[in-house]
């Protein structure tokens, strides 16, 4: 294998969601590993989420406040794909930290196989927290968000 097509496998791995590429030839193998955050463990539930392509207009920012557990409710990833924050590339994020929502509201994008699925909100309240960073891999089931519900 030469240098010319080790480069090439390494911008394929820079374009892409992929973590690790193993190519052999012969009695040669080469093994390429990105370096990605350590992700905690999830635990996958099962239910029903289709997220819907449509765009609402967030509402005002409320500083968030303390509030008991079970007034807290988690918005868990409908699917393995990539996280974004926002819909484009140094745009503003969906919501942030004390952004009250509605149910319906758009919160975040996962790209799941090049395609871009608008994930919304399925309570109403305020952030309390947003569990992952923008352009990280989430798996099925990995909590997002945080939100109080009120």
């Amino acid at each position: 294998m030469d240098k010319k097509y080790i480069e090439e496998l390494i911008e394929i791995m820079d374009r892409s969601n992929l973590a690790e590429i193993e190519i052999g030839d012969g009695n040669t193998k080469i093994v390429l590993r990105k370096n990605t955050p350590l992700l905690a463990p999830t635990f996958p539930q099962v239910y029903g989420v289709q997220p819907q392509l449509q765009s609402q207009v967030v509402h005002e920012e409320v500083p968030a406040k303390a509030a008991p557990i079970e007034n807290f409710h988690l918005i868990k990833s409908p699917m393995v794909g990539t996280f974004y924050a926002s819909s484009s590339q140094g745009g503003e994020p969906f919501v942030r930290i004390g952004t009250r929502v509605e149910k319906d509201t758009a919160i975040c994008i996962l790209e799941a196989m090049k395609v871009m699925n608008e994930i919304q909100s399925d309570v109403s309240g305020i952030v309390h927290e947003i569990l992952v960073m923008d352009g990280q891999p989430v798996e099925f089931g990995q909590p997002l968000f945080k939100i109080e519900i009120c």
